[in-house]
This record gives C-alpha cells, structure tokens and sequence, in this order.
C-alpha cells in the first residue's frame, strides 16, 4: 500500500495538484491503511482485495468521531481519487468506491466585512511609517483583487503593472492568472515602492511585499499582521484574512458582476465553488424583502 500512495502523490504533483492538497490526501490514505490493516492476515493489506465493507467501515469510525462532516467527505474525496488512480493505472480491476455514497456537507457561508466596515479597514494604517505605508498597499491589494495570501505573498516586482493597473499571480496548483488593481491600490503600491529599499537587504528576493528584515512573507506572518487591523474593525470573532477576499467577491456581485467574471478573477476552476456568494447575497435579499414588503409576515 505504502508504494501504491507513493505512487498516487506522485502521479497528484504531476497533476499540478499544490503541495498541500498532496499532503492531505496522502495523511487521509495513511490513515485509512493503518485502520483497515487489522482485517489483513498479519497486517498485510493487499490492494485487491480491499473491499467496499472495509471502506465503509472505515467512514463509519470517521463518522463517530468528532470529525467534522466536511472532513469526512474530503477523505471519501481523497480514497476515491485514488482508487480511480489505481484502476487507471491497472492496479485493480474495480474501484471499490463506485458502491459508496459519497458524503455531502454544507458549505458554511463565509464571513466578510460591510463596504463601510471595509473602507474604514483600509484607512486604519498609519503611513507615517514605512510599515504603516506597506501594511495599507497589503490590505488595498487583498480588497482591490481578491488576492489569496499566498497569491499576494509570491507577488514579484515584474508582475505588477501599475500603468495598465494589472497583476498576474500564481495560485492553487501553479495556476497564473492575470487580475485588475484599482486606483486606490495602485496608488499604495505606488507610495509603497518609493520606500521598499528601506526593506531590502543585499540578498532580498525580487519580491513586491518584504518582511521587516527584507525577507519573504509567509502566510502565518501575514496573518498576524492582518488580524490586529480586523480586530479593530470586526464587530464580531471568525474574521481572517480570507474574508476580505469573501467581501470582494461579494461585493462585486451584490453591485451586478457576472458570476463568471468573479469565478476567473477568484482562479476558481469550479463555477460551483463561486456560487456560495450567491447564498450570501440571496440573504441580502430576503432581509430587504422581510423589512420592506408589507405584506411579509414572520
């Protein structure tokens, strides 16, 4: 089994599936060959003769676990995908997982800030100091193209445009993609780029956004910075930096862009996963529809 899910994660990076993907794929495999090692003589579980019991075995103990049901699903996902592998591959002759019903879950409408609670967000940052002028182009970029904090953190110098006011990005899977900045973040990344080599250091990468010891960010850093000014703001806990990429993209739509456009300019390559902001604005509705129609009634 061990060379099996070797050879699957290898097969997922030629793929273009990211990193991460890869490594929760292959836990959820792990995990799923060590639970069904007890029904093997000594433990040695050959491939095909894993059954659709053992499966469902195993998502029954997921089930009874404090897994949530997102979680569950995505292991179905990830056995799924490999045993489609498998049967690809010539490995098995069936896949097991054709007898399974995949588990569903809901999708959580996400959090994201009001237009006011936005445009007092991105006048919080003090740019009477560098770091202050460099925080405001970091939160003006996120807002204006509703950039990942990946996306944003692997940003170099060359794939900003700011006269055609463009920047091409690389997201989930290697994937770039060329999306607007608007007046206000241009203007940022301006004022940002007239004080960027009091970041930089001799050996600093060609990078837009650098650390204070002219380094490259990581997501957790850029987190922690983005979370003082939420908390400022936010009138309730669950916001993260995701949820100004959430009040982009519902924002836009709740102001009559296409669905489709909001889809590339996110990089979703799944029209469905765009659709949740339409549960979001749908509620917009229904609470204007409550508060105005007098014929509502509870």
């Amino acid at each position: 089994m061990e060379k099996y899910i070797d050879d699957f994660c290898n097969y997922l990076a030629l793929e273009g599936k990211s990193e991460k993907t890869i490594s929760a794929y292959k836990l959820d495999l792990e995990q799923f060959y060590t639970y069904i090692q007890r029904f093997f003589e000594n433990g040695i579980v050959t491939l095909p003769e894993i059954t659709v019991l053992n499966i469902r075995d195993f998502l029954r103990y997921l089930n009874e676990k404090p897994d949530c049901n997102r979680s569950l699903a995505r292991k179905s996902a990830a056995l799924n995908s490999f045993f489609k592998f498998c049967k690809k591959s010539g490995f098995i002759s069936n896949n097991p997982m054709d007898k399974i019903k995949r588990p569903k879950y809901e999708v959580p409408l996400p959090k994201c800030f009001t237009e006011e609670e936005v445009r007092t967000l991105l006048s919080i940052p003090d740019t009477s100091n560098r770091y202050g002028v460099r925080n405001k182009a970091i939160l003006e970029t996120l807002y204006s193209s509703g950039l990942r904090l990946s996306e944003l953190a692997g940003i170099r110098l060359q794939d900003i445009d700011l006269k055609r006011g463009l920047v091409r990005v690389t997201g989930k899977g290697n994937k770039q993609r060329i999306v607007p900045l608007g007046s206000y973040a241009r203007e940022a990344i301006y004022n940002y780029l007239k004080i960027r080599p009091k970041f930089a250091q001799e050996n600093s990468p060609d990078l837009l956004f650098l650390t204070k010891s002219g380094k490259a960010f990581d997501t957790k850093q850029l987190d922690i910075i983005l979370k003082r000014y939420f908390e400022l703001v936010a009138k309730a806990k669950g916001y993260s930096p995701h949820s100004l990429r959430h009040s982009f993209a519902t924002h836009l739509l709740s102001r009559g862009a296409d669905l489709r456009a909001i889809q590339e300019l996110l990089g979703h390559s799944l029209l469905s996963t765009t659709e949740v902001y339409t549960h979001i604005s749908m509620e917009d509705i229904k609470e204007a529809y409550k508060k105005g129609h007098p014929r509502y009634k509870e």
